[in-house]
């Protein structure tokens, strides 16, 4: 089920329980009190939203043979704290204006919780070009930083998901994280920290108190195809596109800080064109 793909790399310690899934064996490992189950009709019945179910029940429902649910336990296995912040976080919203509404808040855990990727970076000429969708720099340019100066962490399961299935790289959405280079180089595995629970704890603190994933917009997108070790960068492909007029970011997370405020909604694109 997993491909000797660099971009998989992450999962390599529960390729066996994908491969062959046993919801109460990776319950198991889970370090929450949670536990995956399958999505039943019987189970459905309860009436509780998915979000709901895993708040108030621990139960988090599972199609067995569907590879997006199989990646998504995956991600509750490496990432428990920032899955939970945002389990939280969503529960909250839905409590508040129902199940059938959708805040600006529930958009931005979607998108993070769906195609969402911590980008760990030192260096205000990374920040730069990737504020000005300077790929070529990026990507080329600043290909011996990767993995330096600058790693990402997969947090989103439909990444893993979209890989599998159309074998092409896809396009995250990231937050940026500023982190001490020499931190970034020790647990590095060629551009990728598959896991970093300490760094994920403060993240995570964030996003449960709201100064993270307030807002879709402080997401920037990340084009997979150019991450070296990934794809050989063609910065004449689709995916590396130029920034859109008025568009901009917030600043990165700072290191052992807050949260930047998410930028005012009348900047940003609509929902539709960042999905």
């Amino acid at each position: 089920m997993i491909p000797a793909h660099p971009l998989f790399a992450a999962l390599a310690p529960y390729r066996e329980r994908l491969a062959s899934p046993d919801l109460d064996g990776m319950s198991a490992l889970l370090d929450l009190p949670l536990r995956f189950v399958a999505q039943t009709p019987e189970l459905l019945d309860d009436g509780l939203h998915y979000e709901q179910r895993i708040a108030e029940r621990g139960l988090v429902a599972t199609r067995e043979a569907n590879t997006h649910d199989l990646f998504n336990a995956a991600m509750w296995l490496l990432h428990p704290a920032l899955k939970q912040a945002m389990n939280a976080r969503q529960a909250a919203d839905i409590a508040r204006v129902g199940a059938k509404e959708r805040t600006r808040g529930q958009c931005a855990l979607t998108h993070f919780d769906e195609a969402g990727a911590i980008v760990w970076l030192d260096g205000d000429d990374l920040v730069a070009a990737w504020d000005a969708h300077d790929w070529r720099t990026l990507f080329d340019a600043q290909r011996n930083a990767w993995g330096s100066r600058i790693a990402l962490t997969i947090v989103g399961h439909a990444l893993y998901d979209y890989a599998l299935a159309h074998g092409e790289m896809p396009v995250g959405r990231a937050l940026a994280v500023r982190v001490d280079r020499d931190a970034i180089a020790a647990r590095c595995d060629g551009a990728q920290i598959a896991r970093w629970p300490d760094a994920e704890a403060a993240v995570a603190a964030d996003v449960a108190a709201g100064r993270l994933l307030a807002d879709p917009q402080e997401l920037r997108p990340l084009p997979f195809a150019g991450v070296p070790g990934f794809a050989e960068f063609d910065g004449a492909a689709p995916c590396f596109r130029p920034m859109r007029p008025g568009r901009r970011y917030p600043a990165p997370r700072p290191p052992g800080g807050q949260g930047s405020r998410p930028i005012a909604r009348e900047n940003a694109l609509d929902e539709a064109a960042i999905r």
